[in-house]
């Protein structure tokens, strides 16, 4: 073996995250190095948890791009939460394959051009394998897409756990069921690859074998100073699950365990709510009510980072697909103009006068009311994740704030009994 080809060789085994210093990813340290030949070399199963920031989706990218270099003949499956989600990894391992750097690698190793045989935005296959099997090398997908009659001798699954598993349960039996399935996909003697990031207890996550976790103190990736810029930047739990990568306790918690439907139909003829903003760190927060015979409210919400007039045609196009009535609004600050804006485009709108600090609303009517609350599965889940987040120190309220406006206009409103026989 001549020594080019011998040092390429070591270089692929020792030191591949140069590779990714050459394609563009230069804060790749040596701790992203020992990930990246976990990935490519280990032969058991492995869980990686790493913090928001610390590249794991980057050396997966970069794994994606080198295993069908040093073993072409093995296929990889590749999941992630939704085929949208998919595109964007594929796409970049697509274009480290074609960059100098590994093209030179490839010829050195050998001796030919890489090429590609077949290329899509979910999936590639080079010239370098030679299998008669006629699977693509790396073939990405969505958690929900059916895998009837596929195999792989490697699996890896990339956030298929997130916000929407942390809020519902359905949604967090759904992965899990999702990922038990990807186990009947794996090739004899193949093995699984997990990264993500958990965010509920019971989350798919607490099922994966093998688990390594590198938070946001001990990877060294974050400096102190901006931790605590983005500590500032959200509440306590979500910092926690984002970049501590913990639970905290919610047993003190206002707010928890939220219902779900997907019936829209319960919420028909409800009344709606909006929390508006102009300016500032608030954001515009939209809900929706409808109130059963049996006892249960049926609630939508929408949350929007962005001024009240960005968010109206959605909220007119939520508020005619949930054939809803009036729309509530606080008319303090803005002297009705968003009631007039809302009658300008033909719903009906009425506006009020807020005196009620936020907390005792909050605390008194959506408190009171939050286990009777069954929310539909389109609702937000960064306007469910405000509610469970809320304190009376939140940074941010809009969504349990319209959420407990709403709840007390439909308790304070007059209520009409017919007598029958009359006088």
């Amino acid at each position: 073996m001549d020594s080019r080809k011998k040092q390429t060789l070591d270089l692929l085994y020792y030191e591949p995250y140069k590779i990714g210093h050459w394609v563009g990813f230069h804060d790749l340290t040596e701790l992203h190095n020992a990930w990246l030949r976990s990935f490519l070399y280990r032969e058991d199963d492995q869980t990686l948890l790493g913090h928001r920031g610390s590249y794991k989706t980057s050396v997966l990218s970069l794994f994606l791009a080198i295993h069908p270099i040093i073993r072409p003949n093995e296929s990889v499956l590749f999941f992630r939460k939704t085929d949208t989600d998919v595109i964007e990894v594929i796409k970049q391992s697509e274009k480290i394959l074609l960059s100098p750097c590994m093209q030179q690698i490839v010829r050195t190793i050998y001796g030919t051009d890489l090429h590609f045989v077949k290329q899509t935005d979910s999936e590639f296959s080079t010239n370098l394998c030679t299998s008669t099997r006629g699977a693509s090398q790396v073939v990405g997908l969505g958690i929900g897409t059916s895998i009837t009659g596929k195999h792989a001798d490697i699996v890896v699954t990339d956030d298929i756990v997130n916000q929407t598993d942390r809020t519902s349960k359905t949604v967090r039996n759904r992965t899990k069921l999702q990922y038990m399935e990807l186990q009947n996909i794996r090739n004899r003697d193949g093995r699984f690859i997990n990264t993500g990031t958990p965010w509920h207890k019971e989350d798919a996550i607490s099922i994966m074998p093998n688990v390594r976790t590198y938070d946001c103190y001990s990877t060294g990736l974050i400096t102190r100073d901006k931790l605590e810029e983005l500590r500032k930047s959200m509440s306590d739990s979500l910092f926690a699950a984002n970049y501590e990568l913990k639970h905290i306790a919610d047993k003190d918690a206002m707010f928890r365990d939220p219902q779900f439907t997907n019936d829209e139909s319960l919420i028909f003829n409800g009344i709606a709510h909006i929390d508006a903003a102009y300016d500032g760190a608030d954001g515009t927060a939209f809900t929706a009510f409808k109130e059963c015979k049996d006892g249960r409210i049926i609630g939508f919400g929408k949350r929007w980072d962005k001024h009240v007039d960005d968010c109206l045609t959605e909220i007119k196009m939520y508020h005619s697909r949930l054939r809803l009535g009036t729309i509530e609004c606080e008319n303090n600050a803005d002297k009705g103009y968003l009631r007039k804006e809302i009658s300008a485009m033909g719903l009906p709108a009425h506006g009020y006068h807020e005196k009620t600090n936020k907390f005792v609303k909050i605390s008194t009517y959506l408190r009171k009311d939050w286990k009777n609350i069954v929310w539909l599965e389109d609702t937000d889940s960064e306007y469910i994740n405000e509610i469970l987040d809320y304190s009376e120190f939140a940074e941010h309220d809009d969504s349990p704030d319209s959420a407990a406006s709403l709840l007390r206009k439909m308790a304070t409103r007059a209520k009409y009994n017919s007598v029958k026989g009359g006088i």
